[in-house]
């Protein structure tokens, strides 16, 4: 049976900010220290891979704990965060132009190919979620850790859940009502066997070593 460790990455300087941020944008000390935390954590499992987010917060991240794991890892774009409109890219969350926005994105969530301008929607997101687990799954290693971001982190969630029967209304309420921390742990098995229902959810955001 596989173990996937997901991971979302230690604090950005936009987390701090409460800015959206691009792929550039790097930890802060505080999150150095909490991937040093998470690191520590990773080598009481028996992780034999790790794959992180090519944005670099999640690389920072991933290198960090790879620096105790020393395993072998890989970068991959299937585990970018969610794509926002470039329009919401520097806004303060909670700028009326940024709300303004994130309230069509929500009304567009539950609507099929609806789209505000050049963000990823919510069929972009199930299908990237999808093709997510389906390389996890593919894997020869049983226990791998992702280092991954907060909203495609749920998107992962979600996905694992509903399978293809995941539609937007759905996908929301777990976006909504699941909440990840900066270097949260959370923990989906794999059994092949069980063909009806091969993914589950064994940890959620599990952040014991931030204290």
């Amino acid at each position: 049976m596989k173990k996937i460790y997901l991971v979302r990455h230690g604090e950005s300087n936009g987390n701090a900010s409460g800015v959206y941020q691009n792929a550039d944008t790097p930890l802060t000390e505080k999150g150095r220290a909490q991937a040093e935390f998470i690191a520590s954590r990773c080598e009481k499992f028996a992780i034999d891979f790790i794959v992180s987010s090519s944005m670099k917060r999640a690389v920072e991240t991933a290198a960090i704990v790879n620096k105790k794991l020393n395993k072998l890892s890989e970068i991959s774009d299937l585990f970018v965060e969610r794509r926002r409109p470039k329009a919401q890219m520097g806004l303060h969350k909670g700028s009326p132009k940024a709300l303004e926005i994130d309230k069509v994105l929500i009304e567009n969530f539950v609507k099929l190919e609806a789209r505000f301008s050049d963000e990823e929607n919510f069929e972009d997101l199930r299908k990237r979620a999808g093709e997510a687990l389906e390389y996890l799954k593919n894997r020869t290693e049983e226990n791998i850790l992702v280092i991954t971001h907060g909203f495609f982190l749920r998107m992962i969630m979600a996905r694992a859940v509903f399978d293809d029967k995941l539609v937007g209304e759905d996908c929301n309420r777990i976006i909504r009502k699941f909440h990840t921390a900066n270097t949260g742990l959370s923990v989906l098995g794999y059994d092949e066997y069980r063909q009806d229902s091969p993914w589950w959810l064994w940890v959620w955001n599990d952040h014991a070593h931030l204290g």
